[in-house]
């Protein structure tokens, strides 16, 4: 059964009890001592050979990391230089070292780094650190000597498996013929040297080995660089060479990669990246972690003799894609389960947005471009059915012209046939005359001359015909080389009865050069022929003493000029731009098309029309077309 209690009283109780229990804390807090402060675990780093020789370095960092991220520690690293050599004459002072600098306050682990570390602190336990846990580690299982190990002792070891490595060499190699083992002379290298000889037994029907162990440093640089085809590297590591010089770090690993002829196999992870091809690896991470939590169990106590041996396997092949690309190796040798890494993105992995963004533009361009042809072919086509329609209408335009022209044209072809006539009845006149003398001389000479004036107004009505044929001819639009002076001349002579039957007089003024031009004769007659009607048509209104057309040429520049000039009214100034627009007419019975025409025209031979008003009355329109070149 639940009891709602009064807010106020809960809140009260809340309080109390939140008082209750920091006054608590803080008595238990004021009565620790500062000794209480937990202190940091001391550990001894045992080196096998340095602290600067892989792969140990690259092990113990990572074994160090791992402690002091989860733990407070002290380190104290050493190192033993007696596992380089043979001799053991300097156990007795290294031991004395150790126990004088740990005499106050000895460790709480002994890190053993590799197999000399821990045979030392075996052989001299009961001289040194009896009774202090020690954990070896950062060795291959088969450097262990389990029966020497005490209760205060446990591994963490790696299991190898060194047949496995050559034949992931013949896996991923099968062609080859030879592999040169790295490996160098000190007393812990030459017992794995031994070792690895018992598993190439298998190998000898099919590859040659070559050892490097008896060799110095320069010797197996020159053998490397020379090696015989379908060769390939085994690194089991360099410590000492033939000669007695200590390589640590990285160096000596770094010059061999830069002179060797064939790919480099290692099985260690440390090396990894930086020149051999892979293949099963011991990771440093797998084994560093588990190395730590081993650490970690014996200094929060836990006893040692409990914690059985452990051991770290091999990982899965692992392979480097920039030494199979070196090396040409297909990854298709690989084993099933094998990873690669460093492989380098190809164009698509690297750039796939740019090109995605590239196609997607080049195809927007295509099809606008697609687009844009077929605008383009569209507009041509209605180009070209403009300019069919514009010359249709051009040609009813030069109808409509003729249509003006036809009493001039009536009275021009009236004049020489009335002559013909006259003539012809004075010739048949003489002829029938009864005289007897019609041979004489000025009857001759009088027949002669008329039959020159037949012929002559003849060849006048002839030509008023041909130029009124070519005008209402309907010809395709043809460019030809011409003269601007012979074509206003021959305009101007066409027009010259219409000066009679309209009123007005004709004033030319012709450049005595020539004018090339490329052009369409009878189009370019019939833009004449449209201003000087317009200015005929402008001019109605005005006396007949001052009806005044002027036709001029000039050269300006690189353009031929005709200007055709009246001296009506002209044109209200805000109409001087729309008198070229169709249907724009000031006409009560035109069409506005004329003009229009007139600007199609020229505009298609490239050239081009304006109209001004003269200062002194009257429009002019300007003509100006390029010259031939």
């Amino acid at each position: 059964m639940l009891f709602w209690l009064p807010r106020s009283w809960r809140t009260c109780r809340v309080r109390s009890f939140t008082a209750a229990m920091t006054i608590a804390l803080l008595i238990a807090t004021t009565g620790q001592s500062p000794a209480a402060d937990p202190q940091p675990k001391r550990v001894l780093m045992l080196h096998s050979f340095g602290l600067r020789f892989r792969p140990w370095t690259d092990y113990s960092e990572a074994l160090r990391a791992e402690l002091s991220r989860r733990a407070s520690i002290e380190f104290q690293d050493q190192s033993l230089l007696n596992a380089r050599r043979s001799s053991d004459k300097s156990d007795a002072p290294f031991v004395e070292y150790l126990r004088s600098l740990n005499i106050d306050q000895p460790p709480d682990l002994i890190v053993a780094i590799g197999a000399p570390a821990a045979n030392f602190v075996q052989a001299h336990r009961k001289d040194l650190f009896a009774t202090t846990p020690m954990l070896y580690t950062l060795v291959e299982r088969r450097r262990v000597d389990f029966d020497k190990l005490t209760k205060y002792d446990t591994v963490v070891a790696i299991t190898n498996d060194d047949p496995v490595f050559f034949e992931n060499i013949l896996q991923v190699l099968p062609q080859t013929t030879t592999i040169a083992i790295v490996v160098g002379a000190s007393p812990s290298e030459t017992w794995w040297r031994n070792e690895v000889a018992k598993s190439t037994a298998r190998f000898t029907d099919r590859v040659q080995f070559r050892w490097y162990n008896e060799l110095s440093f320069e010797d197996m640089l020159k053998d490397a660089a020379n090696l015989p085809p379908h060769s390939a590297i085994f690194w089991i590591g360099l410590n000492v060479d033939a000669a007695g010089v200590a390589h640590e770090g990285n160096t000596a690993f770094t010059r061999f990669y830069s002179v060797a002829n064939a790919p480099i196999f290692f099985h260690d992870e440390s090396f990894f990246g930086e020149g051999i091809v892979g293949g099963p690896m011991q990771v440093v991470a797998r084994q560093s972690k588990q190395a730590a939590e081993v650490a970690l169990r014996i200094l929060n106590g836990e006893n040692v003799a409990d914690i059985k041996p452990s051991f770290v396997q091999l990982a899965a092949p692992m392979f480097d894609w920039r030494q199979l690309q070196r090396w040409g190796i297909s990854q298709s040798r690989l084993p099933p389960d094998s990873t690669v890494y460093f492989r380098e993105p190809n164009l698509w992995e690297r750039y796939w947005w740019q090109i995605t963004f590239t196609i997607a533009l080049v195809l927007a361009q295509a099809g606008l471009i697609a687009l844009l042809l077929f605008e383009h072919r569209r507009r041509q086509f209605a180009e070209v059915q403009s300019r069919q329609r514009m010359t249709e209408l051009a040609h009813v335009n030069r109808f409509a012209t003729a249509g003006e022209l036809t009493a001039s044209i009536a009275h021009e072809i009236n004049q020489p046939l009335g002559s013909i006539l006259t003539n012809a009845e004075t010739a048949a006149a003489i002829l029938q005359s009864q005289r007897s003398d019609i041979a004489a001389l000025s009857d001759v000479v009088e027949l002669r001359e008329i039959v020159n004036d037949i012929l002559q107004d003849d060849r006048r009505a002839t030509e008023v015909i041909r130029r009124m044929r070519s005008l209402l001819k309907k010809a395709p639009f043809e460019l030809k080389r011409l003269d601007l002076n012979e074509i206003v001349q021959e305009t101007i002579r066409f027009l010259s009865a219409l000066t009679v039957s309209r009123k007005f007089e004709m004033a030319n003024v012709i450049t005595a050069e020539a004018l090339p031009i490329l052009g369409d004769r009878i189009q370019l007659q019939q833009v004449i022929l449209n201003l000087v009607l317009n200015g005929v048509e402008a001019m109605k209104d005005t006396p007949h003493e001052s009806r005044t057309i002027t036709i001029r040429t000039a050269r300006a520049d690189q353009f031929a000029e005709l200007s055709v000039s009246d001296r009506g009214p002209g044109i209200p100034e805000d109409k001087l731009k729309q008198v070229f627009e169709p249907f724009y007419t000031s006409k009560a019975e035109g069409m506005g098309m004329g003009l229009s025409i007139a600007r199609t025209i020229i505009e298609a031979h490239n050239g081009s029309i304006s109209a001004s008003n003269r200062e002194h009355g009257g429009a002019s329109f300007t003509i100006r077309l390029p010259f031939a070149g």
